[in-house]
């Protein structure tokens, strides 16, 4: 169906970002495969997905870098494709290299991105002041951004996104490269942003960075979105929950491993992996059934997965088995 005439969602007008059987292909490789999104305003949205899994292809569409082949996507109450200079507008971008003027120091870099916006030049240096402040630069605005190290490098990087007052904002795996600690000031950064009341879309590999900031996570595989959740939605749909009990005595242990069918042994160190939904009406039946067969664990641990096992699944690098179940479950 052309996009001309491709219906709206009611729910569209609401959405910060929204898409709509977005495609796209290169030659005979399709990078996108009918993408439908929805993402409210002032909230983190983190799209994941393997290498080549068509993530940077979804920012460039979302940021009109690229034409989509088809499909309909709105940014900030704007059609990307009828009004791209509306979107652009209200948008700031950050790619995964930091895109800076290594010859100029942090205040001229937002200087001249305040002049390439048309802001006049008094708004410009107030604005150039105010996001040194934010992002704890501003001791080093006369320093040379080649001086910078890398998580000073994005956060002056993310502050040149907002000289615009940007109302959406894509961060494509803006924390690549950068070390655990400097990571972690990426994610205060992220959260004041939504906090400010800018939606962030999202794009990273760490999965733990998806599973701190995202309200809601989408992965992406094979041109379609295989799942979408929060990430606790995500690791309750897959396979692997379980309870680990520890036996103090050998007796014991093989009173349990009886009791307990099914349970997976680990006899160097009396313990038993029993499956399980690790909720408490789940938590209490078991023991319950101890109880009543007059059996008392030393101790017991609840393991469920992680973001970590929800992409293996998803994505297929897991056991093929074990995705196609995952996906055919979540669809």
């Amino acid at each position: 169906m052309p996009s001309s005439v491709m219906p709206t969602p009611k729910t569209t007008a609401s959405a910060a970002v929204s898409t709509v059987g977005l495609r796209k292909s290169y030659g005979d490789k399709t990078v996108l495969d009918g993408i439908d999104l929805r993402i409210p305003a002032g909230s983190v949205f983190a799209l994941l997905g393997p290498n080549g899994a068509g993530k940077t292809t979804t920012v460039q569409i979302l940021s009109t870098l690229i034409a989509a082949d088809g499909g309909r996507a709105q940014v900030a109450g704007h059609d990307v494709a009828a009004s791209p200079e509306g979107v652009r507008a209200a948008i700031g971008v950050t790619g995964q290299f930091a895109a800076l003027d290594d010859l100029l120091t942090a205040e001229e870099n937002l200087l001249l991105m305040a002049d390439l916006l048309r802001l006049d030049k008094r708004e410009g240096r107030k604005r150039a002041r105010e996001l040194l402040e934010r992002f704890g630069i501003a001791d080093v605005a006369g320093n040379r951004a080649a001086t910078f190290s890398g998580g000073m490098r994005r956060r002056l990087d993310i502050a040149m996104t907002l000289v615009g007052d940007p109302k959406v904002i894509f961060l494509d795996e803006p924390t690549t490269g950068l070390d655990p600690r400097s990571r972690r000031t990426m994610w205060e950064t992220v959260r004041s942003l939504v906090a400010g009341g800018v939606t962030v879309f999202l794009t990273t590999q760490y999965l733990e960075e998806a599973d701190q900031l995202a309200d809601r996570i989408a992965v992406l595989d094979g041109g379609r979105i295989v799942a979408e959740g929060t990430a606790d939605e995500l690791k309750a749909r897959i396979p692997g929950s379980h309870v680990r009990l520890r036996f103090a005595g050998t007796e014991e242990y093989e009173r349990a491993a009886a009791a307990l069918s099914g349970a997976a042994r680990d006899d160097e160190n009396l313990a038993l992996r029993v499956p399980s939904d690790t909720g408490m009406e789940a938590l209490r039946a078991l023991f319950d059934r101890l109880d009543a067969a007059g059996i008392r664990a030393a101790d017991f641990s609840v393991h469920t997965p992680d973001l970590d096992d929800v992409f293996l699944a998803l994505t297929g690098d897991g056991s093929t088995g074990t995705a196609l179940h995952v996906k055919e479950t979540l669809r």
